[in-house]
């Protein structure tokens, strides 16, 4: 998308991505006020401060300081022991925090208001190795020195439910209600509520210059699923990052809770899908057409990919729930399979000419973008540089494959998997590796020792 796209129709206050320079004018004019200078968590969460907007741009070339404990902790924000970054052994001291400014953003659902994302430091200068974004950024620094750079496009998924966070939270996450009741899957008839809160959100996206493709709702009761256009990496992690904000904060106001869970009910699966090809200065690697042969260069993605993402899953499966998702005939993969036009498959070979890619179904709606897309290109430079042998495609119901591996059972399994595999040391690091190993433990230690409804159903009345 081009500047003048991402700038036309604007809005009556500062939306969309803003230059620093264009930052000052606003911050001088008083049209916009505070800054909400984030970075993602583990979950992919954007944490941070409301900072002044005069102190931020007076700021802007210098660092702020975060507890460090935001690259350290569950979904819960708890204080976790056993990671090497900060503790209490190390006292819960600060990273340094600077500015992107590459991702200066206005808030239209909130005028006034920009968010920035922002890069995480030692006091040292070093950047931090375990946050999500440098992270991301290493391992497109593999691939590039291979020659290729990824374009990338998300596709999401998530459950609207009647009643805000509020109201959801004081009725004990039970008796949740869609906000349709029904199949909707591809209706262009919705209902008002529904068509109020779409027309509301594609505004408030292109508003904030977010390139959205489309909107539709999904098979699931209350389920919608949105593709954004393909860009560039980061910028698409970032501007996922912003979507999150936007449809969460609109839906509250709506009397409505947004619900990103891989597996919100049984049977139901939310995705978070990847749509990448790689470019070299020749165009996109990718291109084929559907009677040719496939390029090597996507053979050998396809092949990595295969080969590395059985490794690196709590990456982009990071939750027990994430690991329900995965039931056959779901649309969500059971196997590493590969296949064209194949939803059943984890990658899925799609487009043609110009415009072929992969789609890589493995994440879900609770992946961190930056981690998934990482663990993504680490798996495609695997396979580029060390040529793993590709597994031929299914040609019919993958669900029913018994040469493919099968996807782990659960987040102990993945942990085990990931943890001393040496294509997740090779592309990460041990730092890394065991950082992200301790976050799963404790995910995997909070659910084992948690009560849940079915033990409740299954243990009271039943005995």
């Amino acid at each position: 998308m081009t500047s003048e796209e991402q700038h036309a129709d604007p809005a009556p206050w500062p939306a969309g991505l803003i230059s620093p320079r264009e930052l000052r004018g606003y911050v001088d004019r008083g049209e916009i006020t505070t800054i909400r200078l984030a970075v993602p968590d583990m979950q992919g969460r954007p944490k941070g401060k409301i900072i002044s907007a005069p102190v931020f741009v007076d700021r802007m070339d210098s660092q702020a300081d975060m507890c460090a404990y935001v690259l350290a902790t569950d979904i819960n924000m708890t204080a976790l022991d056993g990671f090497d970054l900060t503790g209490w052994q190390q006292g819960y001291g600060d990273l340094r925090v600077m500015a992107d400014p590459a991702s200066i953003r206005g808030l239209p659902h909130q005028p006034g208001s920009a968010l920035v994302m922002g890069d995480a430091f030692h006091h040292d200068g070093t950047p931090i190795e375990v946050a999500p974004r440098y992270m991301l950024r290493t391992q497109l620094e593999r691939l590039a020195d291979l020659g290729y750079h990824v374009a990338l496009g998300t596709e999401t998924e998530f459950l609207l439910h009647q009643g805000t966070a509020q109201d959801v939270h004081q009725a004990g996450y039970n008796g949740l209600r869609p906000a349709w009741p029904h199949n909707l899957d591809y209706a262009l008839m919705h209902p008002p509520q529904a068509a109020d809160f779409f027309h509301h959100l594609h505004d408030a996206l292109h508003e904030a210059g977010i390139p959205l493709e489309a909107i539709k709702t999904e098979g699931a009761p209350g389920q919608t699923e949105l593709t954004f256009v393909y860009g560039d990496v980061m910028a698409a992690c970032d501007a996922y990052t912003a979507f999150q904000i936007i449809v969460r904060d609109l839906a509250q106001r709506r009397g409505m809770t947004a619900n990103f869970m891989a597996a919100p009910a049984t049977g139901i699966g939310n995705g978070l899908h990847l749509h990448l090809s790689l470019w070299s200065p020749h165009g996109n690697a990718f291109t084929y057409h559907r009677s040719d042969d496939l390029p090597p260069v996507m053979e050998y993605a396809i092949a990595g990919l295969l080969a590395a993402m059985p490794h690196l899953a709590p990456l982009y499966a990071p939750t027990p729930n994430s690991y329900k998702r995965y039931t056959p005939h779901t649309f969500a993969p059971t196997h590493y399979t590969w296949g064209f036009d194949n939803r059943g498959c984890a990658i899925r070979v799609t487009g043609h000419g110009e415009n072929a890619h992969l789609e890589v179904r493995l994440p879900g709606a609770d992946a961190n973008p930056y981690l998934a897309t990482a663990a993504m290109v680490a798996a495609i430079t695997h396979g580029i540089h060390d040529h793993p042998d590709l597994p031929p495609p299914s040609t019919g119901d993958p669900y029913t494959t018994h040469h493919a591996t099968p996807l782990p059972a659960d987040l102990t399994e993945a942990v085990h998997t990931f943890h001393s595999n040496k294509t997740a040391l090779d592309a990460f690091g041990h730092n890394v590796v065991r950082h992200y190993t301790r976050a799963a433990q404790a995910e995997n230690t909070r659910h084992r020792t948690h009560v849940t409804d079915i033990e409740r159903q299954h243990g009271i009345t039943r005995g």
